[in-house]
């Protein structure tokens, strides 16, 4: 069963629209600020990856803010019980990981939070992250970035984890979610 989810995630995905996920930040009042985005996605022979995210300001996508790109091996943990066929999968960007501001009042506050071995941010300029310490991610110096998620494949859809409703992250088995996001389709 695995080798036929391994088979049919191959190939190019993408968002239906844009998507909507709790953050870690908090509004004013203590609620968790929104984070909109879509998902391009290339699932690669030898279990390797390529995952480009475009973040924006608005639920319709009409003000990108930031686009990462990451790149990286996908590990295969076994069946996940939330479906049929549903595998648990790591993600590990352990090959690029790139932040490229879209929005000048992003670019400014890169330039506030993330100065120490980074050039100057400027809009559409692309910067690798990869093993260096970046406070807006939360990343520390050395670390690789890493997610405890799933995949679960459904009439050409392709469903990751939903982000738990309290803004963490799947940064540990623990973490690992329970239920299913909006899918992405094939492209």
């Amino acid at each position: 069963m695995l080798e036929q989810v391994k088979q049919n995630s191959l190939g190019n995905w993408e968002s239906i629209a844009v998507e909507i996920r709790p953050s870690s930040l908090k509004n004013e009042n203590g609620t968790l600020k929104p984070f909109y985005l879509k998902r391009s996605f290339a699932f690669l022979p030898e279990d390797r990856f390529e995952l480009e995210i475009i973040n924006y300001a608005d639920s319709f996508g009409e003000i990108p803010l930031a686009k990462m790109f990451i790149k990286g091996h996908t590990e295969w943990k076994g069946a996940h019980p939330i479906a049929k066929d549903a595998q648990k999968v790591d993600f590990t960007a352990d090959e690029a990981y790139e932040v490229t501001p879209l929005h000048q009042g992003f670019a400014d506050l890169l330039n506030n939070l993330a100065k120490d071995d980074f050039e100057n941010w400027e809009v559409n300029k692309p910067q690798n992250i990869l093993k260096k310490k970046f406070l807006p991610f939360g990343l520390a110096e050395g670390q690789v970035f890493k997610e405890y998620d799933l995949i679960y494949i459904f009439n050409d859809m392709m469903f990751w984890g939903a982000r738990n409703i309290d803004g963490r992250g799947f940064d540990t088995e623990e973490n690992r979610p329970t239920n299913l996001q909006i899918p992405m389709i094939r492209k």
